[in-house]
């Protein structure tokens, strides 16, 4: 492949909703590290992608679209996600977990409570972005705790046994 053709390849937009997650989380992790509204993140991020920051893969208007609705979302759950989290996560206090992770699982969490993509395509983005950005053991930890959610949200969502109804 000629150089020409590769930086065409490598300047055509991402229409992927993995690379949206990666982008929504690159401003979730950056809005909490800095104590900043996410919107304003989210703007300064698009405008540096636009540019051709090189930091993330230019999206697609549908993945763009797609990024801002997962941040927009997070915003408005926070505190139901985070409620969330508490309850899944046995032995951790935020303060002991790794940033990184935190932000990766607010994202997923907030995918598998409030929208209706299924829960294993979102387990699976959100272990990959854990890999690539977080810790040793940051998949297995994510993995872990976003299985757990998933089992559990399934078990309640089960209806219950009719009790008029014989065995």
């Amino acid at each position: 492949m000629t150089r020409r053709r590769e930086k065409a390849a490598a300047a055509a937009p991402v229409g992927t909703r993995r690379a949206a997650r990666e982008f929504a989380f690159r401003v979730l992790f950056e809005a909490d590290r800095g104590d900043l509204p996410l919107q304003s993140v989210f703007n300064r991020a698009e405008a540096a992608m636009r540019a051709g920051d090189d930091t993330s893969p230019p999206l697609s208007e549908d993945a763009l679209s797609f990024a801002q609705e997962l941040v927009q979302g997070i915003g408005r759950a926070r505190p139901d996600i985070d409620a969330t989290l508490r309850r899944t996560i046995r032995g951790w206090s935020f303060d002991q977990m790794a940033q990184t992770d935190l932000n990766i699982l607010r994202l997923a969490v907030y995918e598998m409570t409030s929208t209706t993509e299924p829960h294993p395509p979102v387990i699976e983005s959100a272990v990959r972005i854990a890999r690539k950005f977080g810790g040793d053991d940051s998949g297995r930890f994510v993995n872990g705790v976003l299985a757990g959610l998933s089992r559990s949200m399934k078990s309640a969502a089960a209806p219950a046994p009719d009790p008029e109804t014989p065995e």
